[in-house]
């Protein structure tokens, strides 16, 4: 059913700080593109597809869709009818701390909240595990022992392998690797969104950290949600993600970032490359980097992101070039 010749090389597999994990290069995520309003069709040929080159690691959430939920339940059903004996092929994330149901325990990250999640999502994955469950974002109130208590308490009951976090800033994160390892369990990974254009966790520190302490990175949103291709160089086009109701991406988003990425297309072009090559190499390129996360429209733009790997080394000068361009800047005044 598979290509028997996905292991063949092409993708390189990395490991995860200093575990015994292996992840992808580059991952497929579901932020976008396959919930109930999308085509689900469409949605297995990209899975299939991605598997086929192997990307092993699909990396969810409880509230992707739209509408939350919607795009585990369709990978559940996927995963059910067309990737049958492969399950222990397949690294399996998800996330609990954004809004998902209707009062005061449908968010953030109480032990109810995280673990009632959980739950849920493996009923919609129709998996008995995930491999990798975040915490989604940091909850300013409910204490961080109790977030990584919840944490902690999914892997003892093997509903997950690894915990990981994501997008807590450095002295939170600090913290919460602490009083997981006085669980027992390690932290495995971080995930921030980091791009050419979001270079917040530069700016704070985060990267070296992760690295002194090994601790893997995986990294969202590489190409600023879209931003960091050539569709946006002159217009929002309609369909796209900035114009779209239900994206996150807004048209002044584009507007305040056009001049630089047009900048950083000439700087690409210079290189024969198009622009969203050159912002996956340099996402990888990263110290401490573990794998990029991608999201694909169709199997087109899937395999049209996969040739970045194929693309020549960034050179000391493209480097400079793009810290000229795109220097780190703190996490409020970062976009994309």
């Amino acid at each position: 059913m598979f290509d028997p010749n996905r292991y063949d090389g092409r993708m390189p597999y990395r490991r995860c700080g200093n575990s015994g994990l292996l992840l992808p290069a580059i991952s497929l995520g579901f932020w976008h593109n396959f919930g109930a309003i999308d085509d689900l069709g469409e949605a297995r040929r990209i899975m299939r597809r991605a598997f086929d080159r192997g990307i092993t690691h699909f990396d969810l959430a409880n509230n992707y869709g739209p509408p939350p939920g919607s795009a585990e339940d369709n990978v559940g059903r996927i995963l059910t009818e067309d990737f049958a004996g492969h399950r222990d092929e397949l690294i399996l994330s998800t996330k609990a701390g954004h809004l998902m149901w209707d009062g005061p325990c449908g968010e953030w990250g109480s032990r109810k909240h995280v673990l009632a999640s959980l739950d849920q999502s493996l009923r919609r994955l129709r998996v008995p595990y995930v491999d990798i469950f975040y915490s989604h974002r940091p909850d300013p109130v409910t204490p961080l022992e109790e977030t990584m208590a919840a944490l902690a308490h999914a892997v003892h009951q093997g509903k997950a392998l690894y915990v990981g976090l994501s997008k807590y800033p450095l002295k939170m994160l600090r913290k919460a690797v602490k009083l997981l390892k006085e669980t027992g369990v390690r932290c495995l990974v971080y995930q921030p969104p980091h791009s050419i254009l979001n270079r917040w966790i530069e700016a704070e520190g985060i990267l070296p950290w992760l690295e002194d302490h090994a601790i893997g990175c995986v990294a969202f949103s590489p190409l600023a949600q879209g931003m960091l291709t050539p569709k946006y160089l002159d217009s929002i086009p309609p369909g796209s993600r900035a114009d779209r109701a239900e994206g996150f991406l807004r048209p002044e988003q584009v507007e305040a970032q056009r001049e630089r990425i047009r900048a950083l297309a000439d700087l690409a072009a210079g290189r024969d490359q198009p622009l969203h090559h050159l912002a996956l190499q340099w996402v990888l390129g990263r110290p401490g980097m573990t794998s990029a996360i991608i999201g694909a429209r169709t199997v087109a733009q899937l395999d049209d992101n996969l040739r970045a790997l194929d693309g020549p080394p960034l050179d000391a000068r493209t480097l400079e070039a793009i810290d000229m361009l795109a220097p780190p800047v703190p996490h409020k005044e970062a976009e994309g």
